[in-house]
């Protein structure tokens, strides 16, 4: 497993002779490799911003689950994470006391792509992508040809997510029907630079990720279009507004400790500033931002400090993203209106 590492702001050197004050703890971020560019252009505008300039950060994408894990024992404070924490994570959380706020930054389309030489493949069904990626797909389903017979009896190469990540569990659930039911006899890692590297250098490869990783990277990759529920469609901001990328959209969120957000302002003041901009960065990013009211409605969520999740425990697929976004929402507002 590779880890991205954020720079860390240098300290202000002191005159000789002057004590040098004790240096605060760095803010730690990590967890799921779909968000982390989010928080990666969080970081860098905060760290710009005048007196910010000095806060330290550690950023680290090591996947949902991994982040998860960091966050319900209390090493970690905020995490990004692809999908709602599970019924296990919460559990963990409930055992160690971490309470949390869960807060929408954004939506993403998983995004299948193939290599630019690959001249056969434009669109692929969900049922010819639980045919090739089930389990029972494994070292059974390893042409082209058996997945699609318009397509050429080649051999294919498949790259995609760790167990440790979000968008393993959200792909699998969605097409699969269980997040965990996945072949193992492929490339895996955490780190989406190592799947686009993957794909990028074979011609006969498939894999799938977060959009903004196809995004950065469009020249050297082809999307697919996902026939779905609603017919084919392109992953895009449009399609995932318009809630026609289905099932492959999905909201993403930052999950943050709530003794630890009452007892350090500069936390506060950074998830605060997060998501006063979460319109910029989520774009800046490469992703589909919310509505610029669904802000401001996550930051009364924020400042109402209403915990928990919002999603029980269970994976949204299935819910529009206007469906999912409404639950998560839905627990700010009076019980009268409810």
């Amino acid at each position: 497993m590779r880890f991205s590492w954020l720079p860390l702001a240098l300290l202000s050197l002191l005159p000789l002779g002057v004590a040098k004050a004790a240096t605060p703890a760095p803010l730690r971020i990590g967890g799921s490799s779909t968000v982390f560019p989010v928080m990666q252009a969080a970081v860098q505008a905060y760290q710009k911003a005048g007196a910010n300039r000095q806060v330290r950060f550690e950023l680290k994408e090591t996947g949902t689950s991994a982040g998860f894990r960091q966050f319900c024992s209390g090493q970690l404070f905020l995490a990004n994470a692809s999908r709602p924490i599970s019924a296990k994570e919460l559990r963990a959380c409930a055992a160690k006391g971490v309470s949390f706020l869960e807060l929408p930054i954004g939506f993403d389309a998983i995004t299948v792509v193939v290599n630019p030489k690959n001249t056969w493949a434009s669109r692929i069904t969900t049922g010819e992508l639980s045919r090739l990626w089930s389990q029972a797909a494994a070292g059974k389903v390893t042409r082209w040809s058996q997945v699609n017979l318009d397509w050429p009896d080649r051999p294919i190469r498949l790259c995609g997510p760790g167990k440790d990540s979000g968008t393993f569990d959200y792909f699998n659930k969605a097409i699969n029907g269980n997040d965990k039911n996945s072949r193992s006899d492929v490339f895996t890692s955490e780190n989406d630079n190592d799947l686009v590297a993957c794909v990028a250098g074979n011609p006969d490869a498939l894999g799938y990720f977060g959009y903004a990783y196809f995004q950065a990277n469009s020249k050297r990759l082809k999307a697919l279009s996902v026939v779905g529920s609603k017919g084919p469609a392109y992953p895009s901001p449009q399609s995932v507004q318009k809630e026609s990328y289905v099932p492959l959209s999905r909201p993403l969120f930052i999950y943050v400790n709530d003794q630890a957000l009452r007892s350090q302002p500069e936390l506060r003041k950074f998830v605060t500033y997060t998501m006063q901009n979460g319109l910029k960065l989520v774009k800046q990013a490469g992703y589909i931002p919310m509505p610029s009211s669904t802000y401001r409605l996550v930051e009364s969520k924020l400042y109402l400090q209403v915990l928990g999740t919002a999603f029980g425990g269970d994976l949204p697929v299935g819910l529009t993203t206007g469906q999912a976004l409404q639950r998560s929402l839905d627990s700010i507002k009076k019980s009268e209106f409810r």
